[in-house]
C-alpha cells in the first residue's frame, strides 16, 4: 500500500514504482533535504513546507484522518518513501531547532484547523523528488478529484468566518446605522484578540476561540433585539427586564396572525440564535487556527493592524464622517453593565418613590369633592399619538374625525378641552401608560410597574373607590386572563373579554370592535339604575397594531351578539398585507384611531347625561414605523362634560377648546396628571413618606 507523509493511503491500489531508466534515478527525499540543508533558516523553510502538506491532508474528514492513524505504523516499517520521509523530517527538525515534539505538535496544530486544499509546497524541493512523490501527496476523495473546487471552498469558508467575526464586532444596534461605513473600521478587539490567541497553546486557544466567539454570538443576537425593540418600544432591549416581553410578542403573533405562525415564528427564532452562536464560534476557531498555523506572519500582521488602529484614534482619522478606529464591543459591553447596574438600583429606589404619595392620607371626604355625583369614565384608546393627529397621511382623516365629533357633541350639549401628555412608553406595552396615568408615578418598565402594583400607592380611580361615593367597575376586552391589578385601580367588578357575551369575530389582536364593548358597558353597567354614580375604567383595543381588518361603525340597535361584525371582517384587509407596508400601515392606523374615536364620542352622544364626564386619551405613540424616526411620546388627552363647571375647574390649565389639541397647548408628563386632577377637583393634599 503506498504512503503519504507516513499515513497509508486508502484511496485506491498501490501503483507501480517509476521505472529506473525513466529519468534521473529518485533517491530517498530525506537524503535530499539534508544534503541540500546548509542552514538554519532553509531547514526552517522545509519544515514550513513540511507543515503545509500535513495541513492539506488535515482538510480531510475525520473518518478519512482516523484510517489513516490506524495504518501508520505499518506502513512507516514498509515504505521505503516513508523512510526517506522521516529522515527529511529529523533533518529539518534539526536544522530548525525543534524537537520531534514540537514538530508533531505543530502538525497536530494544522490538522486540527485545516489549511487549503492542495497547498503542498513545492519550493526549495529538487524536480526528482517532486516526480516522486507527486502520487504520494495528491489529497484523497473529493479534494483530490477537485482541487480547484476544494481550494474555493476553503477560500469561501475562511472569508466567510473572516466576515462574520468583523461583521458582529461592528454590528450597530440601530436600524438606521446599518451603513457601509459602519462595517469599513478596524476593530480594536479583533487585534487584541489576534494577540491573545497567538500566545496560547493549541488547546488553550481553541477554548478561548470557542468561547469569545459564542459570546460574539451572543452580541450579535443582543444588537437585534435592539434593533427591534427601538422599532417597536422606542428603547433597547433590557437584559434584566425585558425578557418576559418575548412570550408577550409571542402571544401577539398568536392573537395577530395565528397561532401555527407563531409557533414557527418561535422555532425559527430559537433556531436562529443557536446558529448565530455556533457559527460564531465556529468562525473564530478557524481564524484562530490559521493565525497560529503561520505565526511569524500573523505576528507581523496584528502588529501592523494595532500600529494603524492607534495612528487612526489618535489623529481621529474618520471615514463617511465614522471614526476609522473603532473600539465598539468594548462600549457596548460597559453599556449593558452599567444599563444592569443601574436596573438594579433603579428597584430599590423606585420602591421608596412608591412609597410616597401626596395624596396618600388624604381623608376620604377630601377626595374629589368638587365631581361628587358625576359618573366618570376614564377611557384609554390604544396607539392614539400625537402623530395620528400631526403626520401628513394620518392627520388629514384624523382632525376631520376630530372636527366633526367636536361639533356633533356641541349639538348634544358636550364640551370639550385638550391638551398633550409625554407618555411613558412608546409603541407598545400599553400598561406602562395606564398605571403611569393613573398613579402618579413614571412607570417606564415592567420592574417598575410590578413595584406598583404592588404598593399602596392611590390611583386616581381607586381615589374614587375610596370615597365610598362611587361604584367602580372596569371594561377590559383585552384581557383573556386572571387580573389581579384590578385591586391597584380600585375595580369592584371587571369585564373581560370573554364576560360581554361578544359572539363576533376577531379583528386581528382586538377581540371585539370598541363598537360593541362599549354597548356591553351600557347594558351591562352604564344603563342600569343605580344609587351610586359610577367611575369605569374602559381599554378600548380596536386601534392595535398590526391594523387589519378594522371594524367599521354599524347602527347601535344592529350590534346584537356581535355577529354582524362577520362579513365586515371577512372583508378588510389582511394584517401580513398591512404589518409589510410602512405607508398602509400608517394609512390603516389613521382609519382605526378614527374608529375609535367615533365609537366612543357616538356613545357618549348616544348615551351621556347632564352628569357624565368623559376623560379620554392614547396611551403611547404607535410604532416608529408608523409614527416615524424620532417621533415624540406625545398623546392626546381631552376631558369632555355637559356641566360647565367641570371645565371651568381645569381653565387654568390652557387646553384648546375641542377635541383636537393644538400643537402649542401644554404638553405635560404623563405622570403629572393624577396629582393636577385631584388638586383641580378640590382634593386636599395628605402626603404619605415613605
Amino acid at each position: 500500500m503506498a504512503t503519504r507523509n507516513g499515513r497509508a493511503d486508502a484511496s485506491g491500489p498501490a501503483r507501480a514504482e517509476k521505472p529506473a531508466g525513466a529519468g534521473s534515478p529518485a533517491k530517498p527525499r530525506g537524503a535530499a533535504r539534508a544534503g541540500e540543508t546548509g542552514s538554519a533558516e532553509t531547514g526552517t523553510a522545509d519544515a514550513e513546507d513540511e507543515a503545509e502538506v500535513g495541513e492539506s491532508e488535515g482538510e480531510s474528514s475525520v473518518g478519512e484522518g482516523a484510517a489513516e492513524g490506524g495504518d501508520a505504523g505499518a506502513a512507516a516499517q514498509s515504505s521505503p518513501v516513508t523512510t526517506g520521509k522521516a529522515v527529511a523530517d529529523s533533518a529539518e527538525q534539526g536544522a530548525a531547532g525543534k524537537s520531534p515534539d514540537e514538530s508533531a505538535a505543530e502538525r497536530a496544530d494544522v490538522d486540527a484547523g485545516g489549511d487549503e486544499p492542495g497547498a503542498v509546497a513545492a519550493r526549495d524541493e529538487p524536480a526528482d523528488d517532486q516526480a516522486a512523490e507527486a502520487e504520494a501527496d495528491v489529497p484523497r476523495g473529493w479534494r483530490g478529484r477537485y482541487p480547484r473546487v476544494a481550494r474555493g471552498v476553503w477560500w469561501g469558508v475562511t472569508v466567510l468566518a473572516l466576515v462574520l467575526v468583523v461583521g458582529a464586532l461592528l454590528l450597530p444596534n440601530r436600524m438606521a446605522a446599518l451603513q457601509v461605513n459602519r462595517f469599513t473600521r478596524i476593530p480594536g478587539e479583533a487585534i487584541i484578540g489576534a494577540a491573545v490567541l497567538l500566545a496560547l497553546p493549541r488547546r488553550a486557544r481553541i477554548a478561548v476561540a470557542a468561547g469569545v466567539g459564542t459570546l460574539l454570538g451572543a452580541l450579535t443576537v443582543l444588537n437585534l433585539l435592539d434593533i427591534g425593540f427601538l422599532e417597536y418600544l422606542g428603547r433597547d432591549f433590557n437584559l434584566v427586564l425585558d425578557w418576559g416581553l418575548l412570550d408577550d410578542a409571542q402571544s401577539y403573533l398568536a392573537d395577530s396572525m395565528g397561532g401555527t405562525v407563531a409557533a414557527l415564528a418561535a422555532i425559527g427564532v430559537v433556531l436562529l440564535v443557536v446558529l448565530v452562536l455556533s457559527l460564531m464560534a465556529l468562525a473564530t476557531v478557524r481564524l484562530g487556527n490559521i493565525l497560529a498555523r503561520h505565526p511569524r506572519r500573523s505576528t507581523q500582521g496584528t502588529l501592523i493592524a494595532g500600529t494603524a488602529w492607534i495612528a487612526c484614534s489618535v489623529l481621529g482619522l474618520q471615514y463617511a464622517g465614522i471614526p476609522v478606529a473603532s473600539d465598539r464591543v468594548a462600549n457596548r459591553v460597559t453599556s449593558e453593565v452599567r444599563q444592569v447596574r443601574d436596573t438594579l438600583r433603579d428597584e430599590a429606589e423606585f420602591a421608596k418613590v412608591a412609597r410616597s404619595d401626596t395624596f396618600g392620607n388624604t381623608p376620604p371626604d377630601q377626595l374629589v369633592p368638587d365631581l361628587r355625583g358625576k359618573d366618570m369614565i376614564f377611557a384609554f384608546i390604544e396607539s392614539y399619538g400625537r402623530s395620528a393627529v400631526e403626520d401628513p397621511i394620518m392627520a388629514p382623516g384624523v382632525d376631520a374625525t376630530l372636527e366633526t365629533r367636536t361639533a356633533a357633541l356641541a349639538e348634544a350639549g358636550f364640551h370639550a378641552k385638550s391638551g398633550w401628555l409625554t407618555s411613558a412608553t412608546y409603541g407598545g406595552s400599553s400598561w406602562l401608560g395606564h398605571s403611569t396615568t393613573l398613579s402618579g408615578l413614571w412607570v417606564d418598565n415592567q420592574q417598575r410597574y410590578r413595584t406598583v402594583m404592588a404598593s399602596d400607592h392611590l390611583s386616581l380611580t381607586k381615589a374614587f373607590q375610596k370615597t365610598g361615593d362611587w361604584d367602580t367597575v372596569g371594561v377590559m376586552p383585552g384581557v383573556q386572563k386572571a387580573w389581579p391589578e384590578a385591586e391597584f385601580y380600585g375595580l369592584d367588578k371587571v369585564y373581560n373579554a370573554f364576560q360581554m357575551g361578544y359572539q363576533g369575530p376577531k379583528f386581528s389582536w382586538s377581540t371585539m370592535p370598541d363598537q360593541y364593548a362599549l354597548e356591553a358597558f351600557q347594558k351591562l353597567e352604564h344603563g342600569k339604575e343605580r344609587d351610586k354614580p359610577l367611575m369605569s375604567e374602559i381599554i378600548l383595543t380596536s386601534s392595535h397594531q398590526p391594523w387589519a381588518p378594522i371594524p367599521t361603525m354599524v347602527g347601535w340597535d344592529e350590534l346584537g351578539d356581535g355577529s354582524v361584525f362577520d362579513a365586515i371582517q371577512e372583508a378588510g384587509k389582511k394584517a401580513p398585507d398591512v404589518i409589510a407596508d410602512s405607508t398602509k400601515s400608517r394609512e390603516e392606523y389613521g382609519k382605526s384611531v378614527q374608529y375609535s374615536v367615533t365609537a366612543l364620542t357616538e356613545w357618549l352622544e348616544r348615551y351621556g347625561t347632564d352628569d357624565t364626564v368623559l376623560v379620554f386619551l392614547g396611551d403611547h405613540q404607535p410604532i416608529s414605523r408608523v409614527s416615524g424616526q424620532n417621533a415624540s411620546r406625545d398623546v392626546p388627552i381631552s376631558i369632555v362634560a355637559k356641566d360647565p363647571k367641570v371645565l371651568d375647574k381645569i381653565a387654568g390649565w390652557n387646553w384648546t377648546d375641542g377635541l383636537k389639541p393644538a400643537s402649542d397647548a401644554p404638553v405635560w408628563k404623563m405622570s403629572s396628571f393624577r396629582d393636577r386632577f385631584l388638586t383641580a377637583y378640590g382634593s386636599t393634599p395628605h402626603p404619605t413618606t415613605g
